[in-house]
């Protein structure tokens, strides 16, 4: 297997514990005939996902490694999410786990040492295993990874990876198991795009019910200081003592209510993106 060395670095990665291969140069990969293809059950994997997108879009992704866990027989599987921070810093976020990597769900591992990385600057699949090197670096406790598939998958401009492994066999994968994790990789960016929107589309009602609510509110201040303004032209013209007294409590009242309908006005969610309630300059 080749070695990649990072840039400003002089590790590869075989010596921090990864060897990282392409598929299209592995001539050896192509000739593993491991498994017979079972129809009935990608056909039901594939409704599972199916099922997921329609009635719990926020499962799809557990579900899609749960499906690649069964349909490939692999010991665990998982989607990372290539994340840049703020400062420009790149993580890779363990968005969905199954198997027994499940424990290691929302993990975030650098840019380096990375097969996730090296998978998405080739844009092809890649096969490699991890070994205790890896694991001592980043000071964990791990089964090894003895043979692993990993996929790139792309929605605008977010990335990411699809992958499944085995901990124990030295050859657990093979051309039927690329062929459905192409797929997969597929639902994977699907998925991701699908709860995108889901997100847009909640925020957007939240912005429309609290434009609802601010316009409501805005009826009611508006009655209120109707109601204050009615007060104080009856106490300019009020000649008794009592009657201005009286008076003194309504407005006292409704200054209350005018208190209390400004403290929900102010209360209400701002999306400063997207704000209908945003004041005009």
């Amino acid at each position: 297997m080749s070695m990649v060395i990072a840039s400003g670095t002089d590790r590869t990665l075989e010596d921090c514990g990864l060897e990282v291969v392409d598929l299209d140069t592995y001539p050896a990969f192509a000739m593993r005939n491991l498994h017979l293809r079972d129809p009935a059950m990608e056909k039901e994997g594939i409704r599972r996902l199916a099922h997921a997108f329609v009635e719990n879009p926020d499962t799809i992704l557990q579900e899609l490694v749960e499906s690649a866990i069964d349909l490939c027989g692999a010991d665990s599987a998982g989607i990372s999410l290539k994340v840049e921070g703020k400062d420009g810093a790149t993580t890779y976020h363990w968005v969905a786990t199954a198997g027994k990597y499940a424990h290691f769900l929302n993990a975030m591992l650098p840019p380096f040492p990375s097969a996730c990385d090296l998978c998405i600057q080739r844009a092809r699949p890649q096969l490699f295993r991890v070994t205790k090197p890896f694991f001592d670096m980043m000071e964990i406790e791990a089964e090894t990874v003895t043979d692993d598939l990993l996929f790139p998958w792309q929605v605008d401009e977010t990335h990411g990876t699809v992958w499944i492994m085995a901990h124990r066999r030295e050859e657990a994968f093979d051309s039927n198991d690329c062929r459905v994790m192409k797929a997969l990789a597929d639902f994977a960016a699907m998925g991701v795009r699908q709860q995108r929107q889901q997100k847009i589309l909640m925020e957007q009602a939240s912005v429309a019910a609290a434009a609802a609510m601010a316009n409501e509110l805005a009826h009611s201040i508006n009655n209120t200081l109707q109601s204050l303004t009615n007060i104080a032209y009856l106490v300019t013209e009020c000649e008794s003592a009592v009657d201005t007294r009286m008076l003194a409590r309504d407005m006292s009242a409704d200054l209350e209510r005018l208190s209390a309908l400004v403290k929900k006005l102010l209360a209400l969610p701002i999306n400063r993106s997207n704000n209908p309630l945003r004041l005009r300059d």
